[in-house]
C-alpha cells in the first residue's frame, strides 16, 4: 500500500494526537495525593484503573462523554475508598479540554496536509470538548466525527460504518492511525480500512490485531506521505 491508495487519513484524538496518557496520569495522581491516599500506586496504574472501568461503562447505554467521563471516576474513587465529591468530576471535564498536542502533532500533520492528505478526527468525546481541543491542535480537519454525533462510542462497529458514510470513501481507501488497539486498531480493521499503530512507548502489541503501519509517532504517517521529517 502507497499514499496513492489512501483518500482519508483518520485519527483517534486523545493518545495519538493529546497526550491523554499524562495528562490523565497527572490528574488522578493528584487527585489522590488531595484526599491523601499515601499508597496510591503511580499514575499510570491509576490510569490504567481509570481506563478499564470506563472501558465497561461506555458499552453500555450512551451518555454524553462528560457525564461518562464523571461516572467512571466516581466508580474508580468509589473503588479507592475516597468517597466522592461531584466537584472533581466537573473538574476531570475541564482538564480534558486543555490537554496538550504530543510535540510532533501540529508539525507532522501540517506536512501531511501540505503533501495532499486529507485528514479526519474520529474521537469518543462530546462536540464541546473537541472543540476546545482543536484550538489546541491548530491544524484544520476534513471531517471532525464524534460519539456524540454517532450516539455511540468506539469500538462499536456503527461508528466505523456512519465514519464511512461521512467521509464518503470506500473503507479500503482509509488509513486509521490510532494508539489503542481496543478502541480503533480492531475495530477499523473489521470495517475493512487499513491502519497505523502509533506505539510512542515502544509497547508489546496488546491485542490480535495486525496493524499496516507501526510507527513510534506522526512523523511516521508524514514520511508515508513523501513529506520531509527532522532527522
Amino acid at each position: 500500500m502507497d499514499r496513492t491508495a489512501i483518500d482519508f487519513v483518520t485519527f483517534d484524538c486523545y493518545g495519538t494526537l493529546i497526550d491523554w496518557d499524562g495528562g490523565l496520569a497527572t490528574f488522578l495522581a493528584e487527585l489522590a495525593l488531595q484526599v491523601g491516599d499515601a499508597d496510591a500506586p503511580n499514575g499510570r496504574v491509576l490510569r490504567e484503573r481509570w481506563e478499564a472501568i470506563q472501558f465497561d461503562l461506555i458499552q453500555g447505554s450512551y451518555m454524553k462523554y462528560d457525564q461518562a467521563l464523571a461516572e467512571s471516576l466516581r466508580l474508580w474513587a468509589a473503588e479507592r475508598g475516597y468517597g466522592w465529591e461531584p466537584a472533581w468530576g466537573e473538574a476531570l471535564g475541564r482538564a480534558m479540554r486543555s490537554w496538550q498536542p504530543f510535540p510532533d502533532t501540529r508539525p507532522a500533520l501540517t506536512r501531511i496536509r501540505e503533501a495532499g492528505g486529507k485528514l479526519a478526527i474520529i474521537s469518543n468525546t462530546d462536540e464541546a470538548i473537541i472543540a476546545q481541543t482543536l484550538r489546541h491542535l491548530e491544524v484544520p480537519f476534513d471531517a471532525v466525527i464524534t460519539a456524540e454525533s454517532c450516539g455511540v462510542y468506539k469500538p462499536d462497529p456503527t461508528v466505523f460504518a456512519q465514519s464511512q458514510g461521512r467521509l464518503g470513501v470506500a473503507p479500503e481507501r482509509i488509513l486509521h492511525v490510532a494508539f489503542g488497539f481496543k478502541y480503533d486498531i480492531g475495530p477499523a480493521q473489521d470495517a475493512g480500512w487499513h491502519s497505523a499503530w502509533i506505539n510512542r512507548y515502544a509497547e508489546t502489541k496488546p491485542g490480535p490485531a495486525t496493524p499496516d503501519h507501526e510507527w513510534r509517532d506522526l512523523w511516521g504517517l508524514a514520511k508515508f506521505f513523501g513529506a520531509a521529517v527532522p532527522e
